[in-house]
């Protein structure tokens, strides 16, 4: 589902608000969360899930095609770690096909 999928679906859920007003909730709550992963915050709504940084290490590495050897930086990157409940939603509802 695209951003403008889940504000479509939330604007016909709730129909009392503007979807400009569901367009502004959904942009800020994105821009929390971006701000919070920036400050190594961690993010955690429960029976959702975890959104955290990891830091991965530097290390070297080669081109397969090329066969060049290259050094890769220390980076951070975001993390999504699936709540206990999501994965039985998600398991319950893909059983069976």
């Amino acid at each position: 589902m695209k951003k403008s999928e889940l504000i479509e679906r939330l604007a016909e859920k709730f129909p009392h608000i503007a979807k400009a007003d569901v367009e502004k909730i959904v942009n800020s709550m994105v821009e929390r969360v971006i701000d919070a992963l920036r400050k190594d915050d961690r993010i955690e709504i429960r029976g959702f899930g975890s959104l955290f940084v990891k830091a991965r290490k530097g290390r070297e590495a080669r081109n397969p095609k090329t066969g060049v050897r290259l050094t890769i930086e220390p980076k951070h990157v975001p993390f999504f770690k699936a709540g206990k409940e999501l994965k039985e939603l998600v398991n319950k509802n893909t059983q069976g096909k």
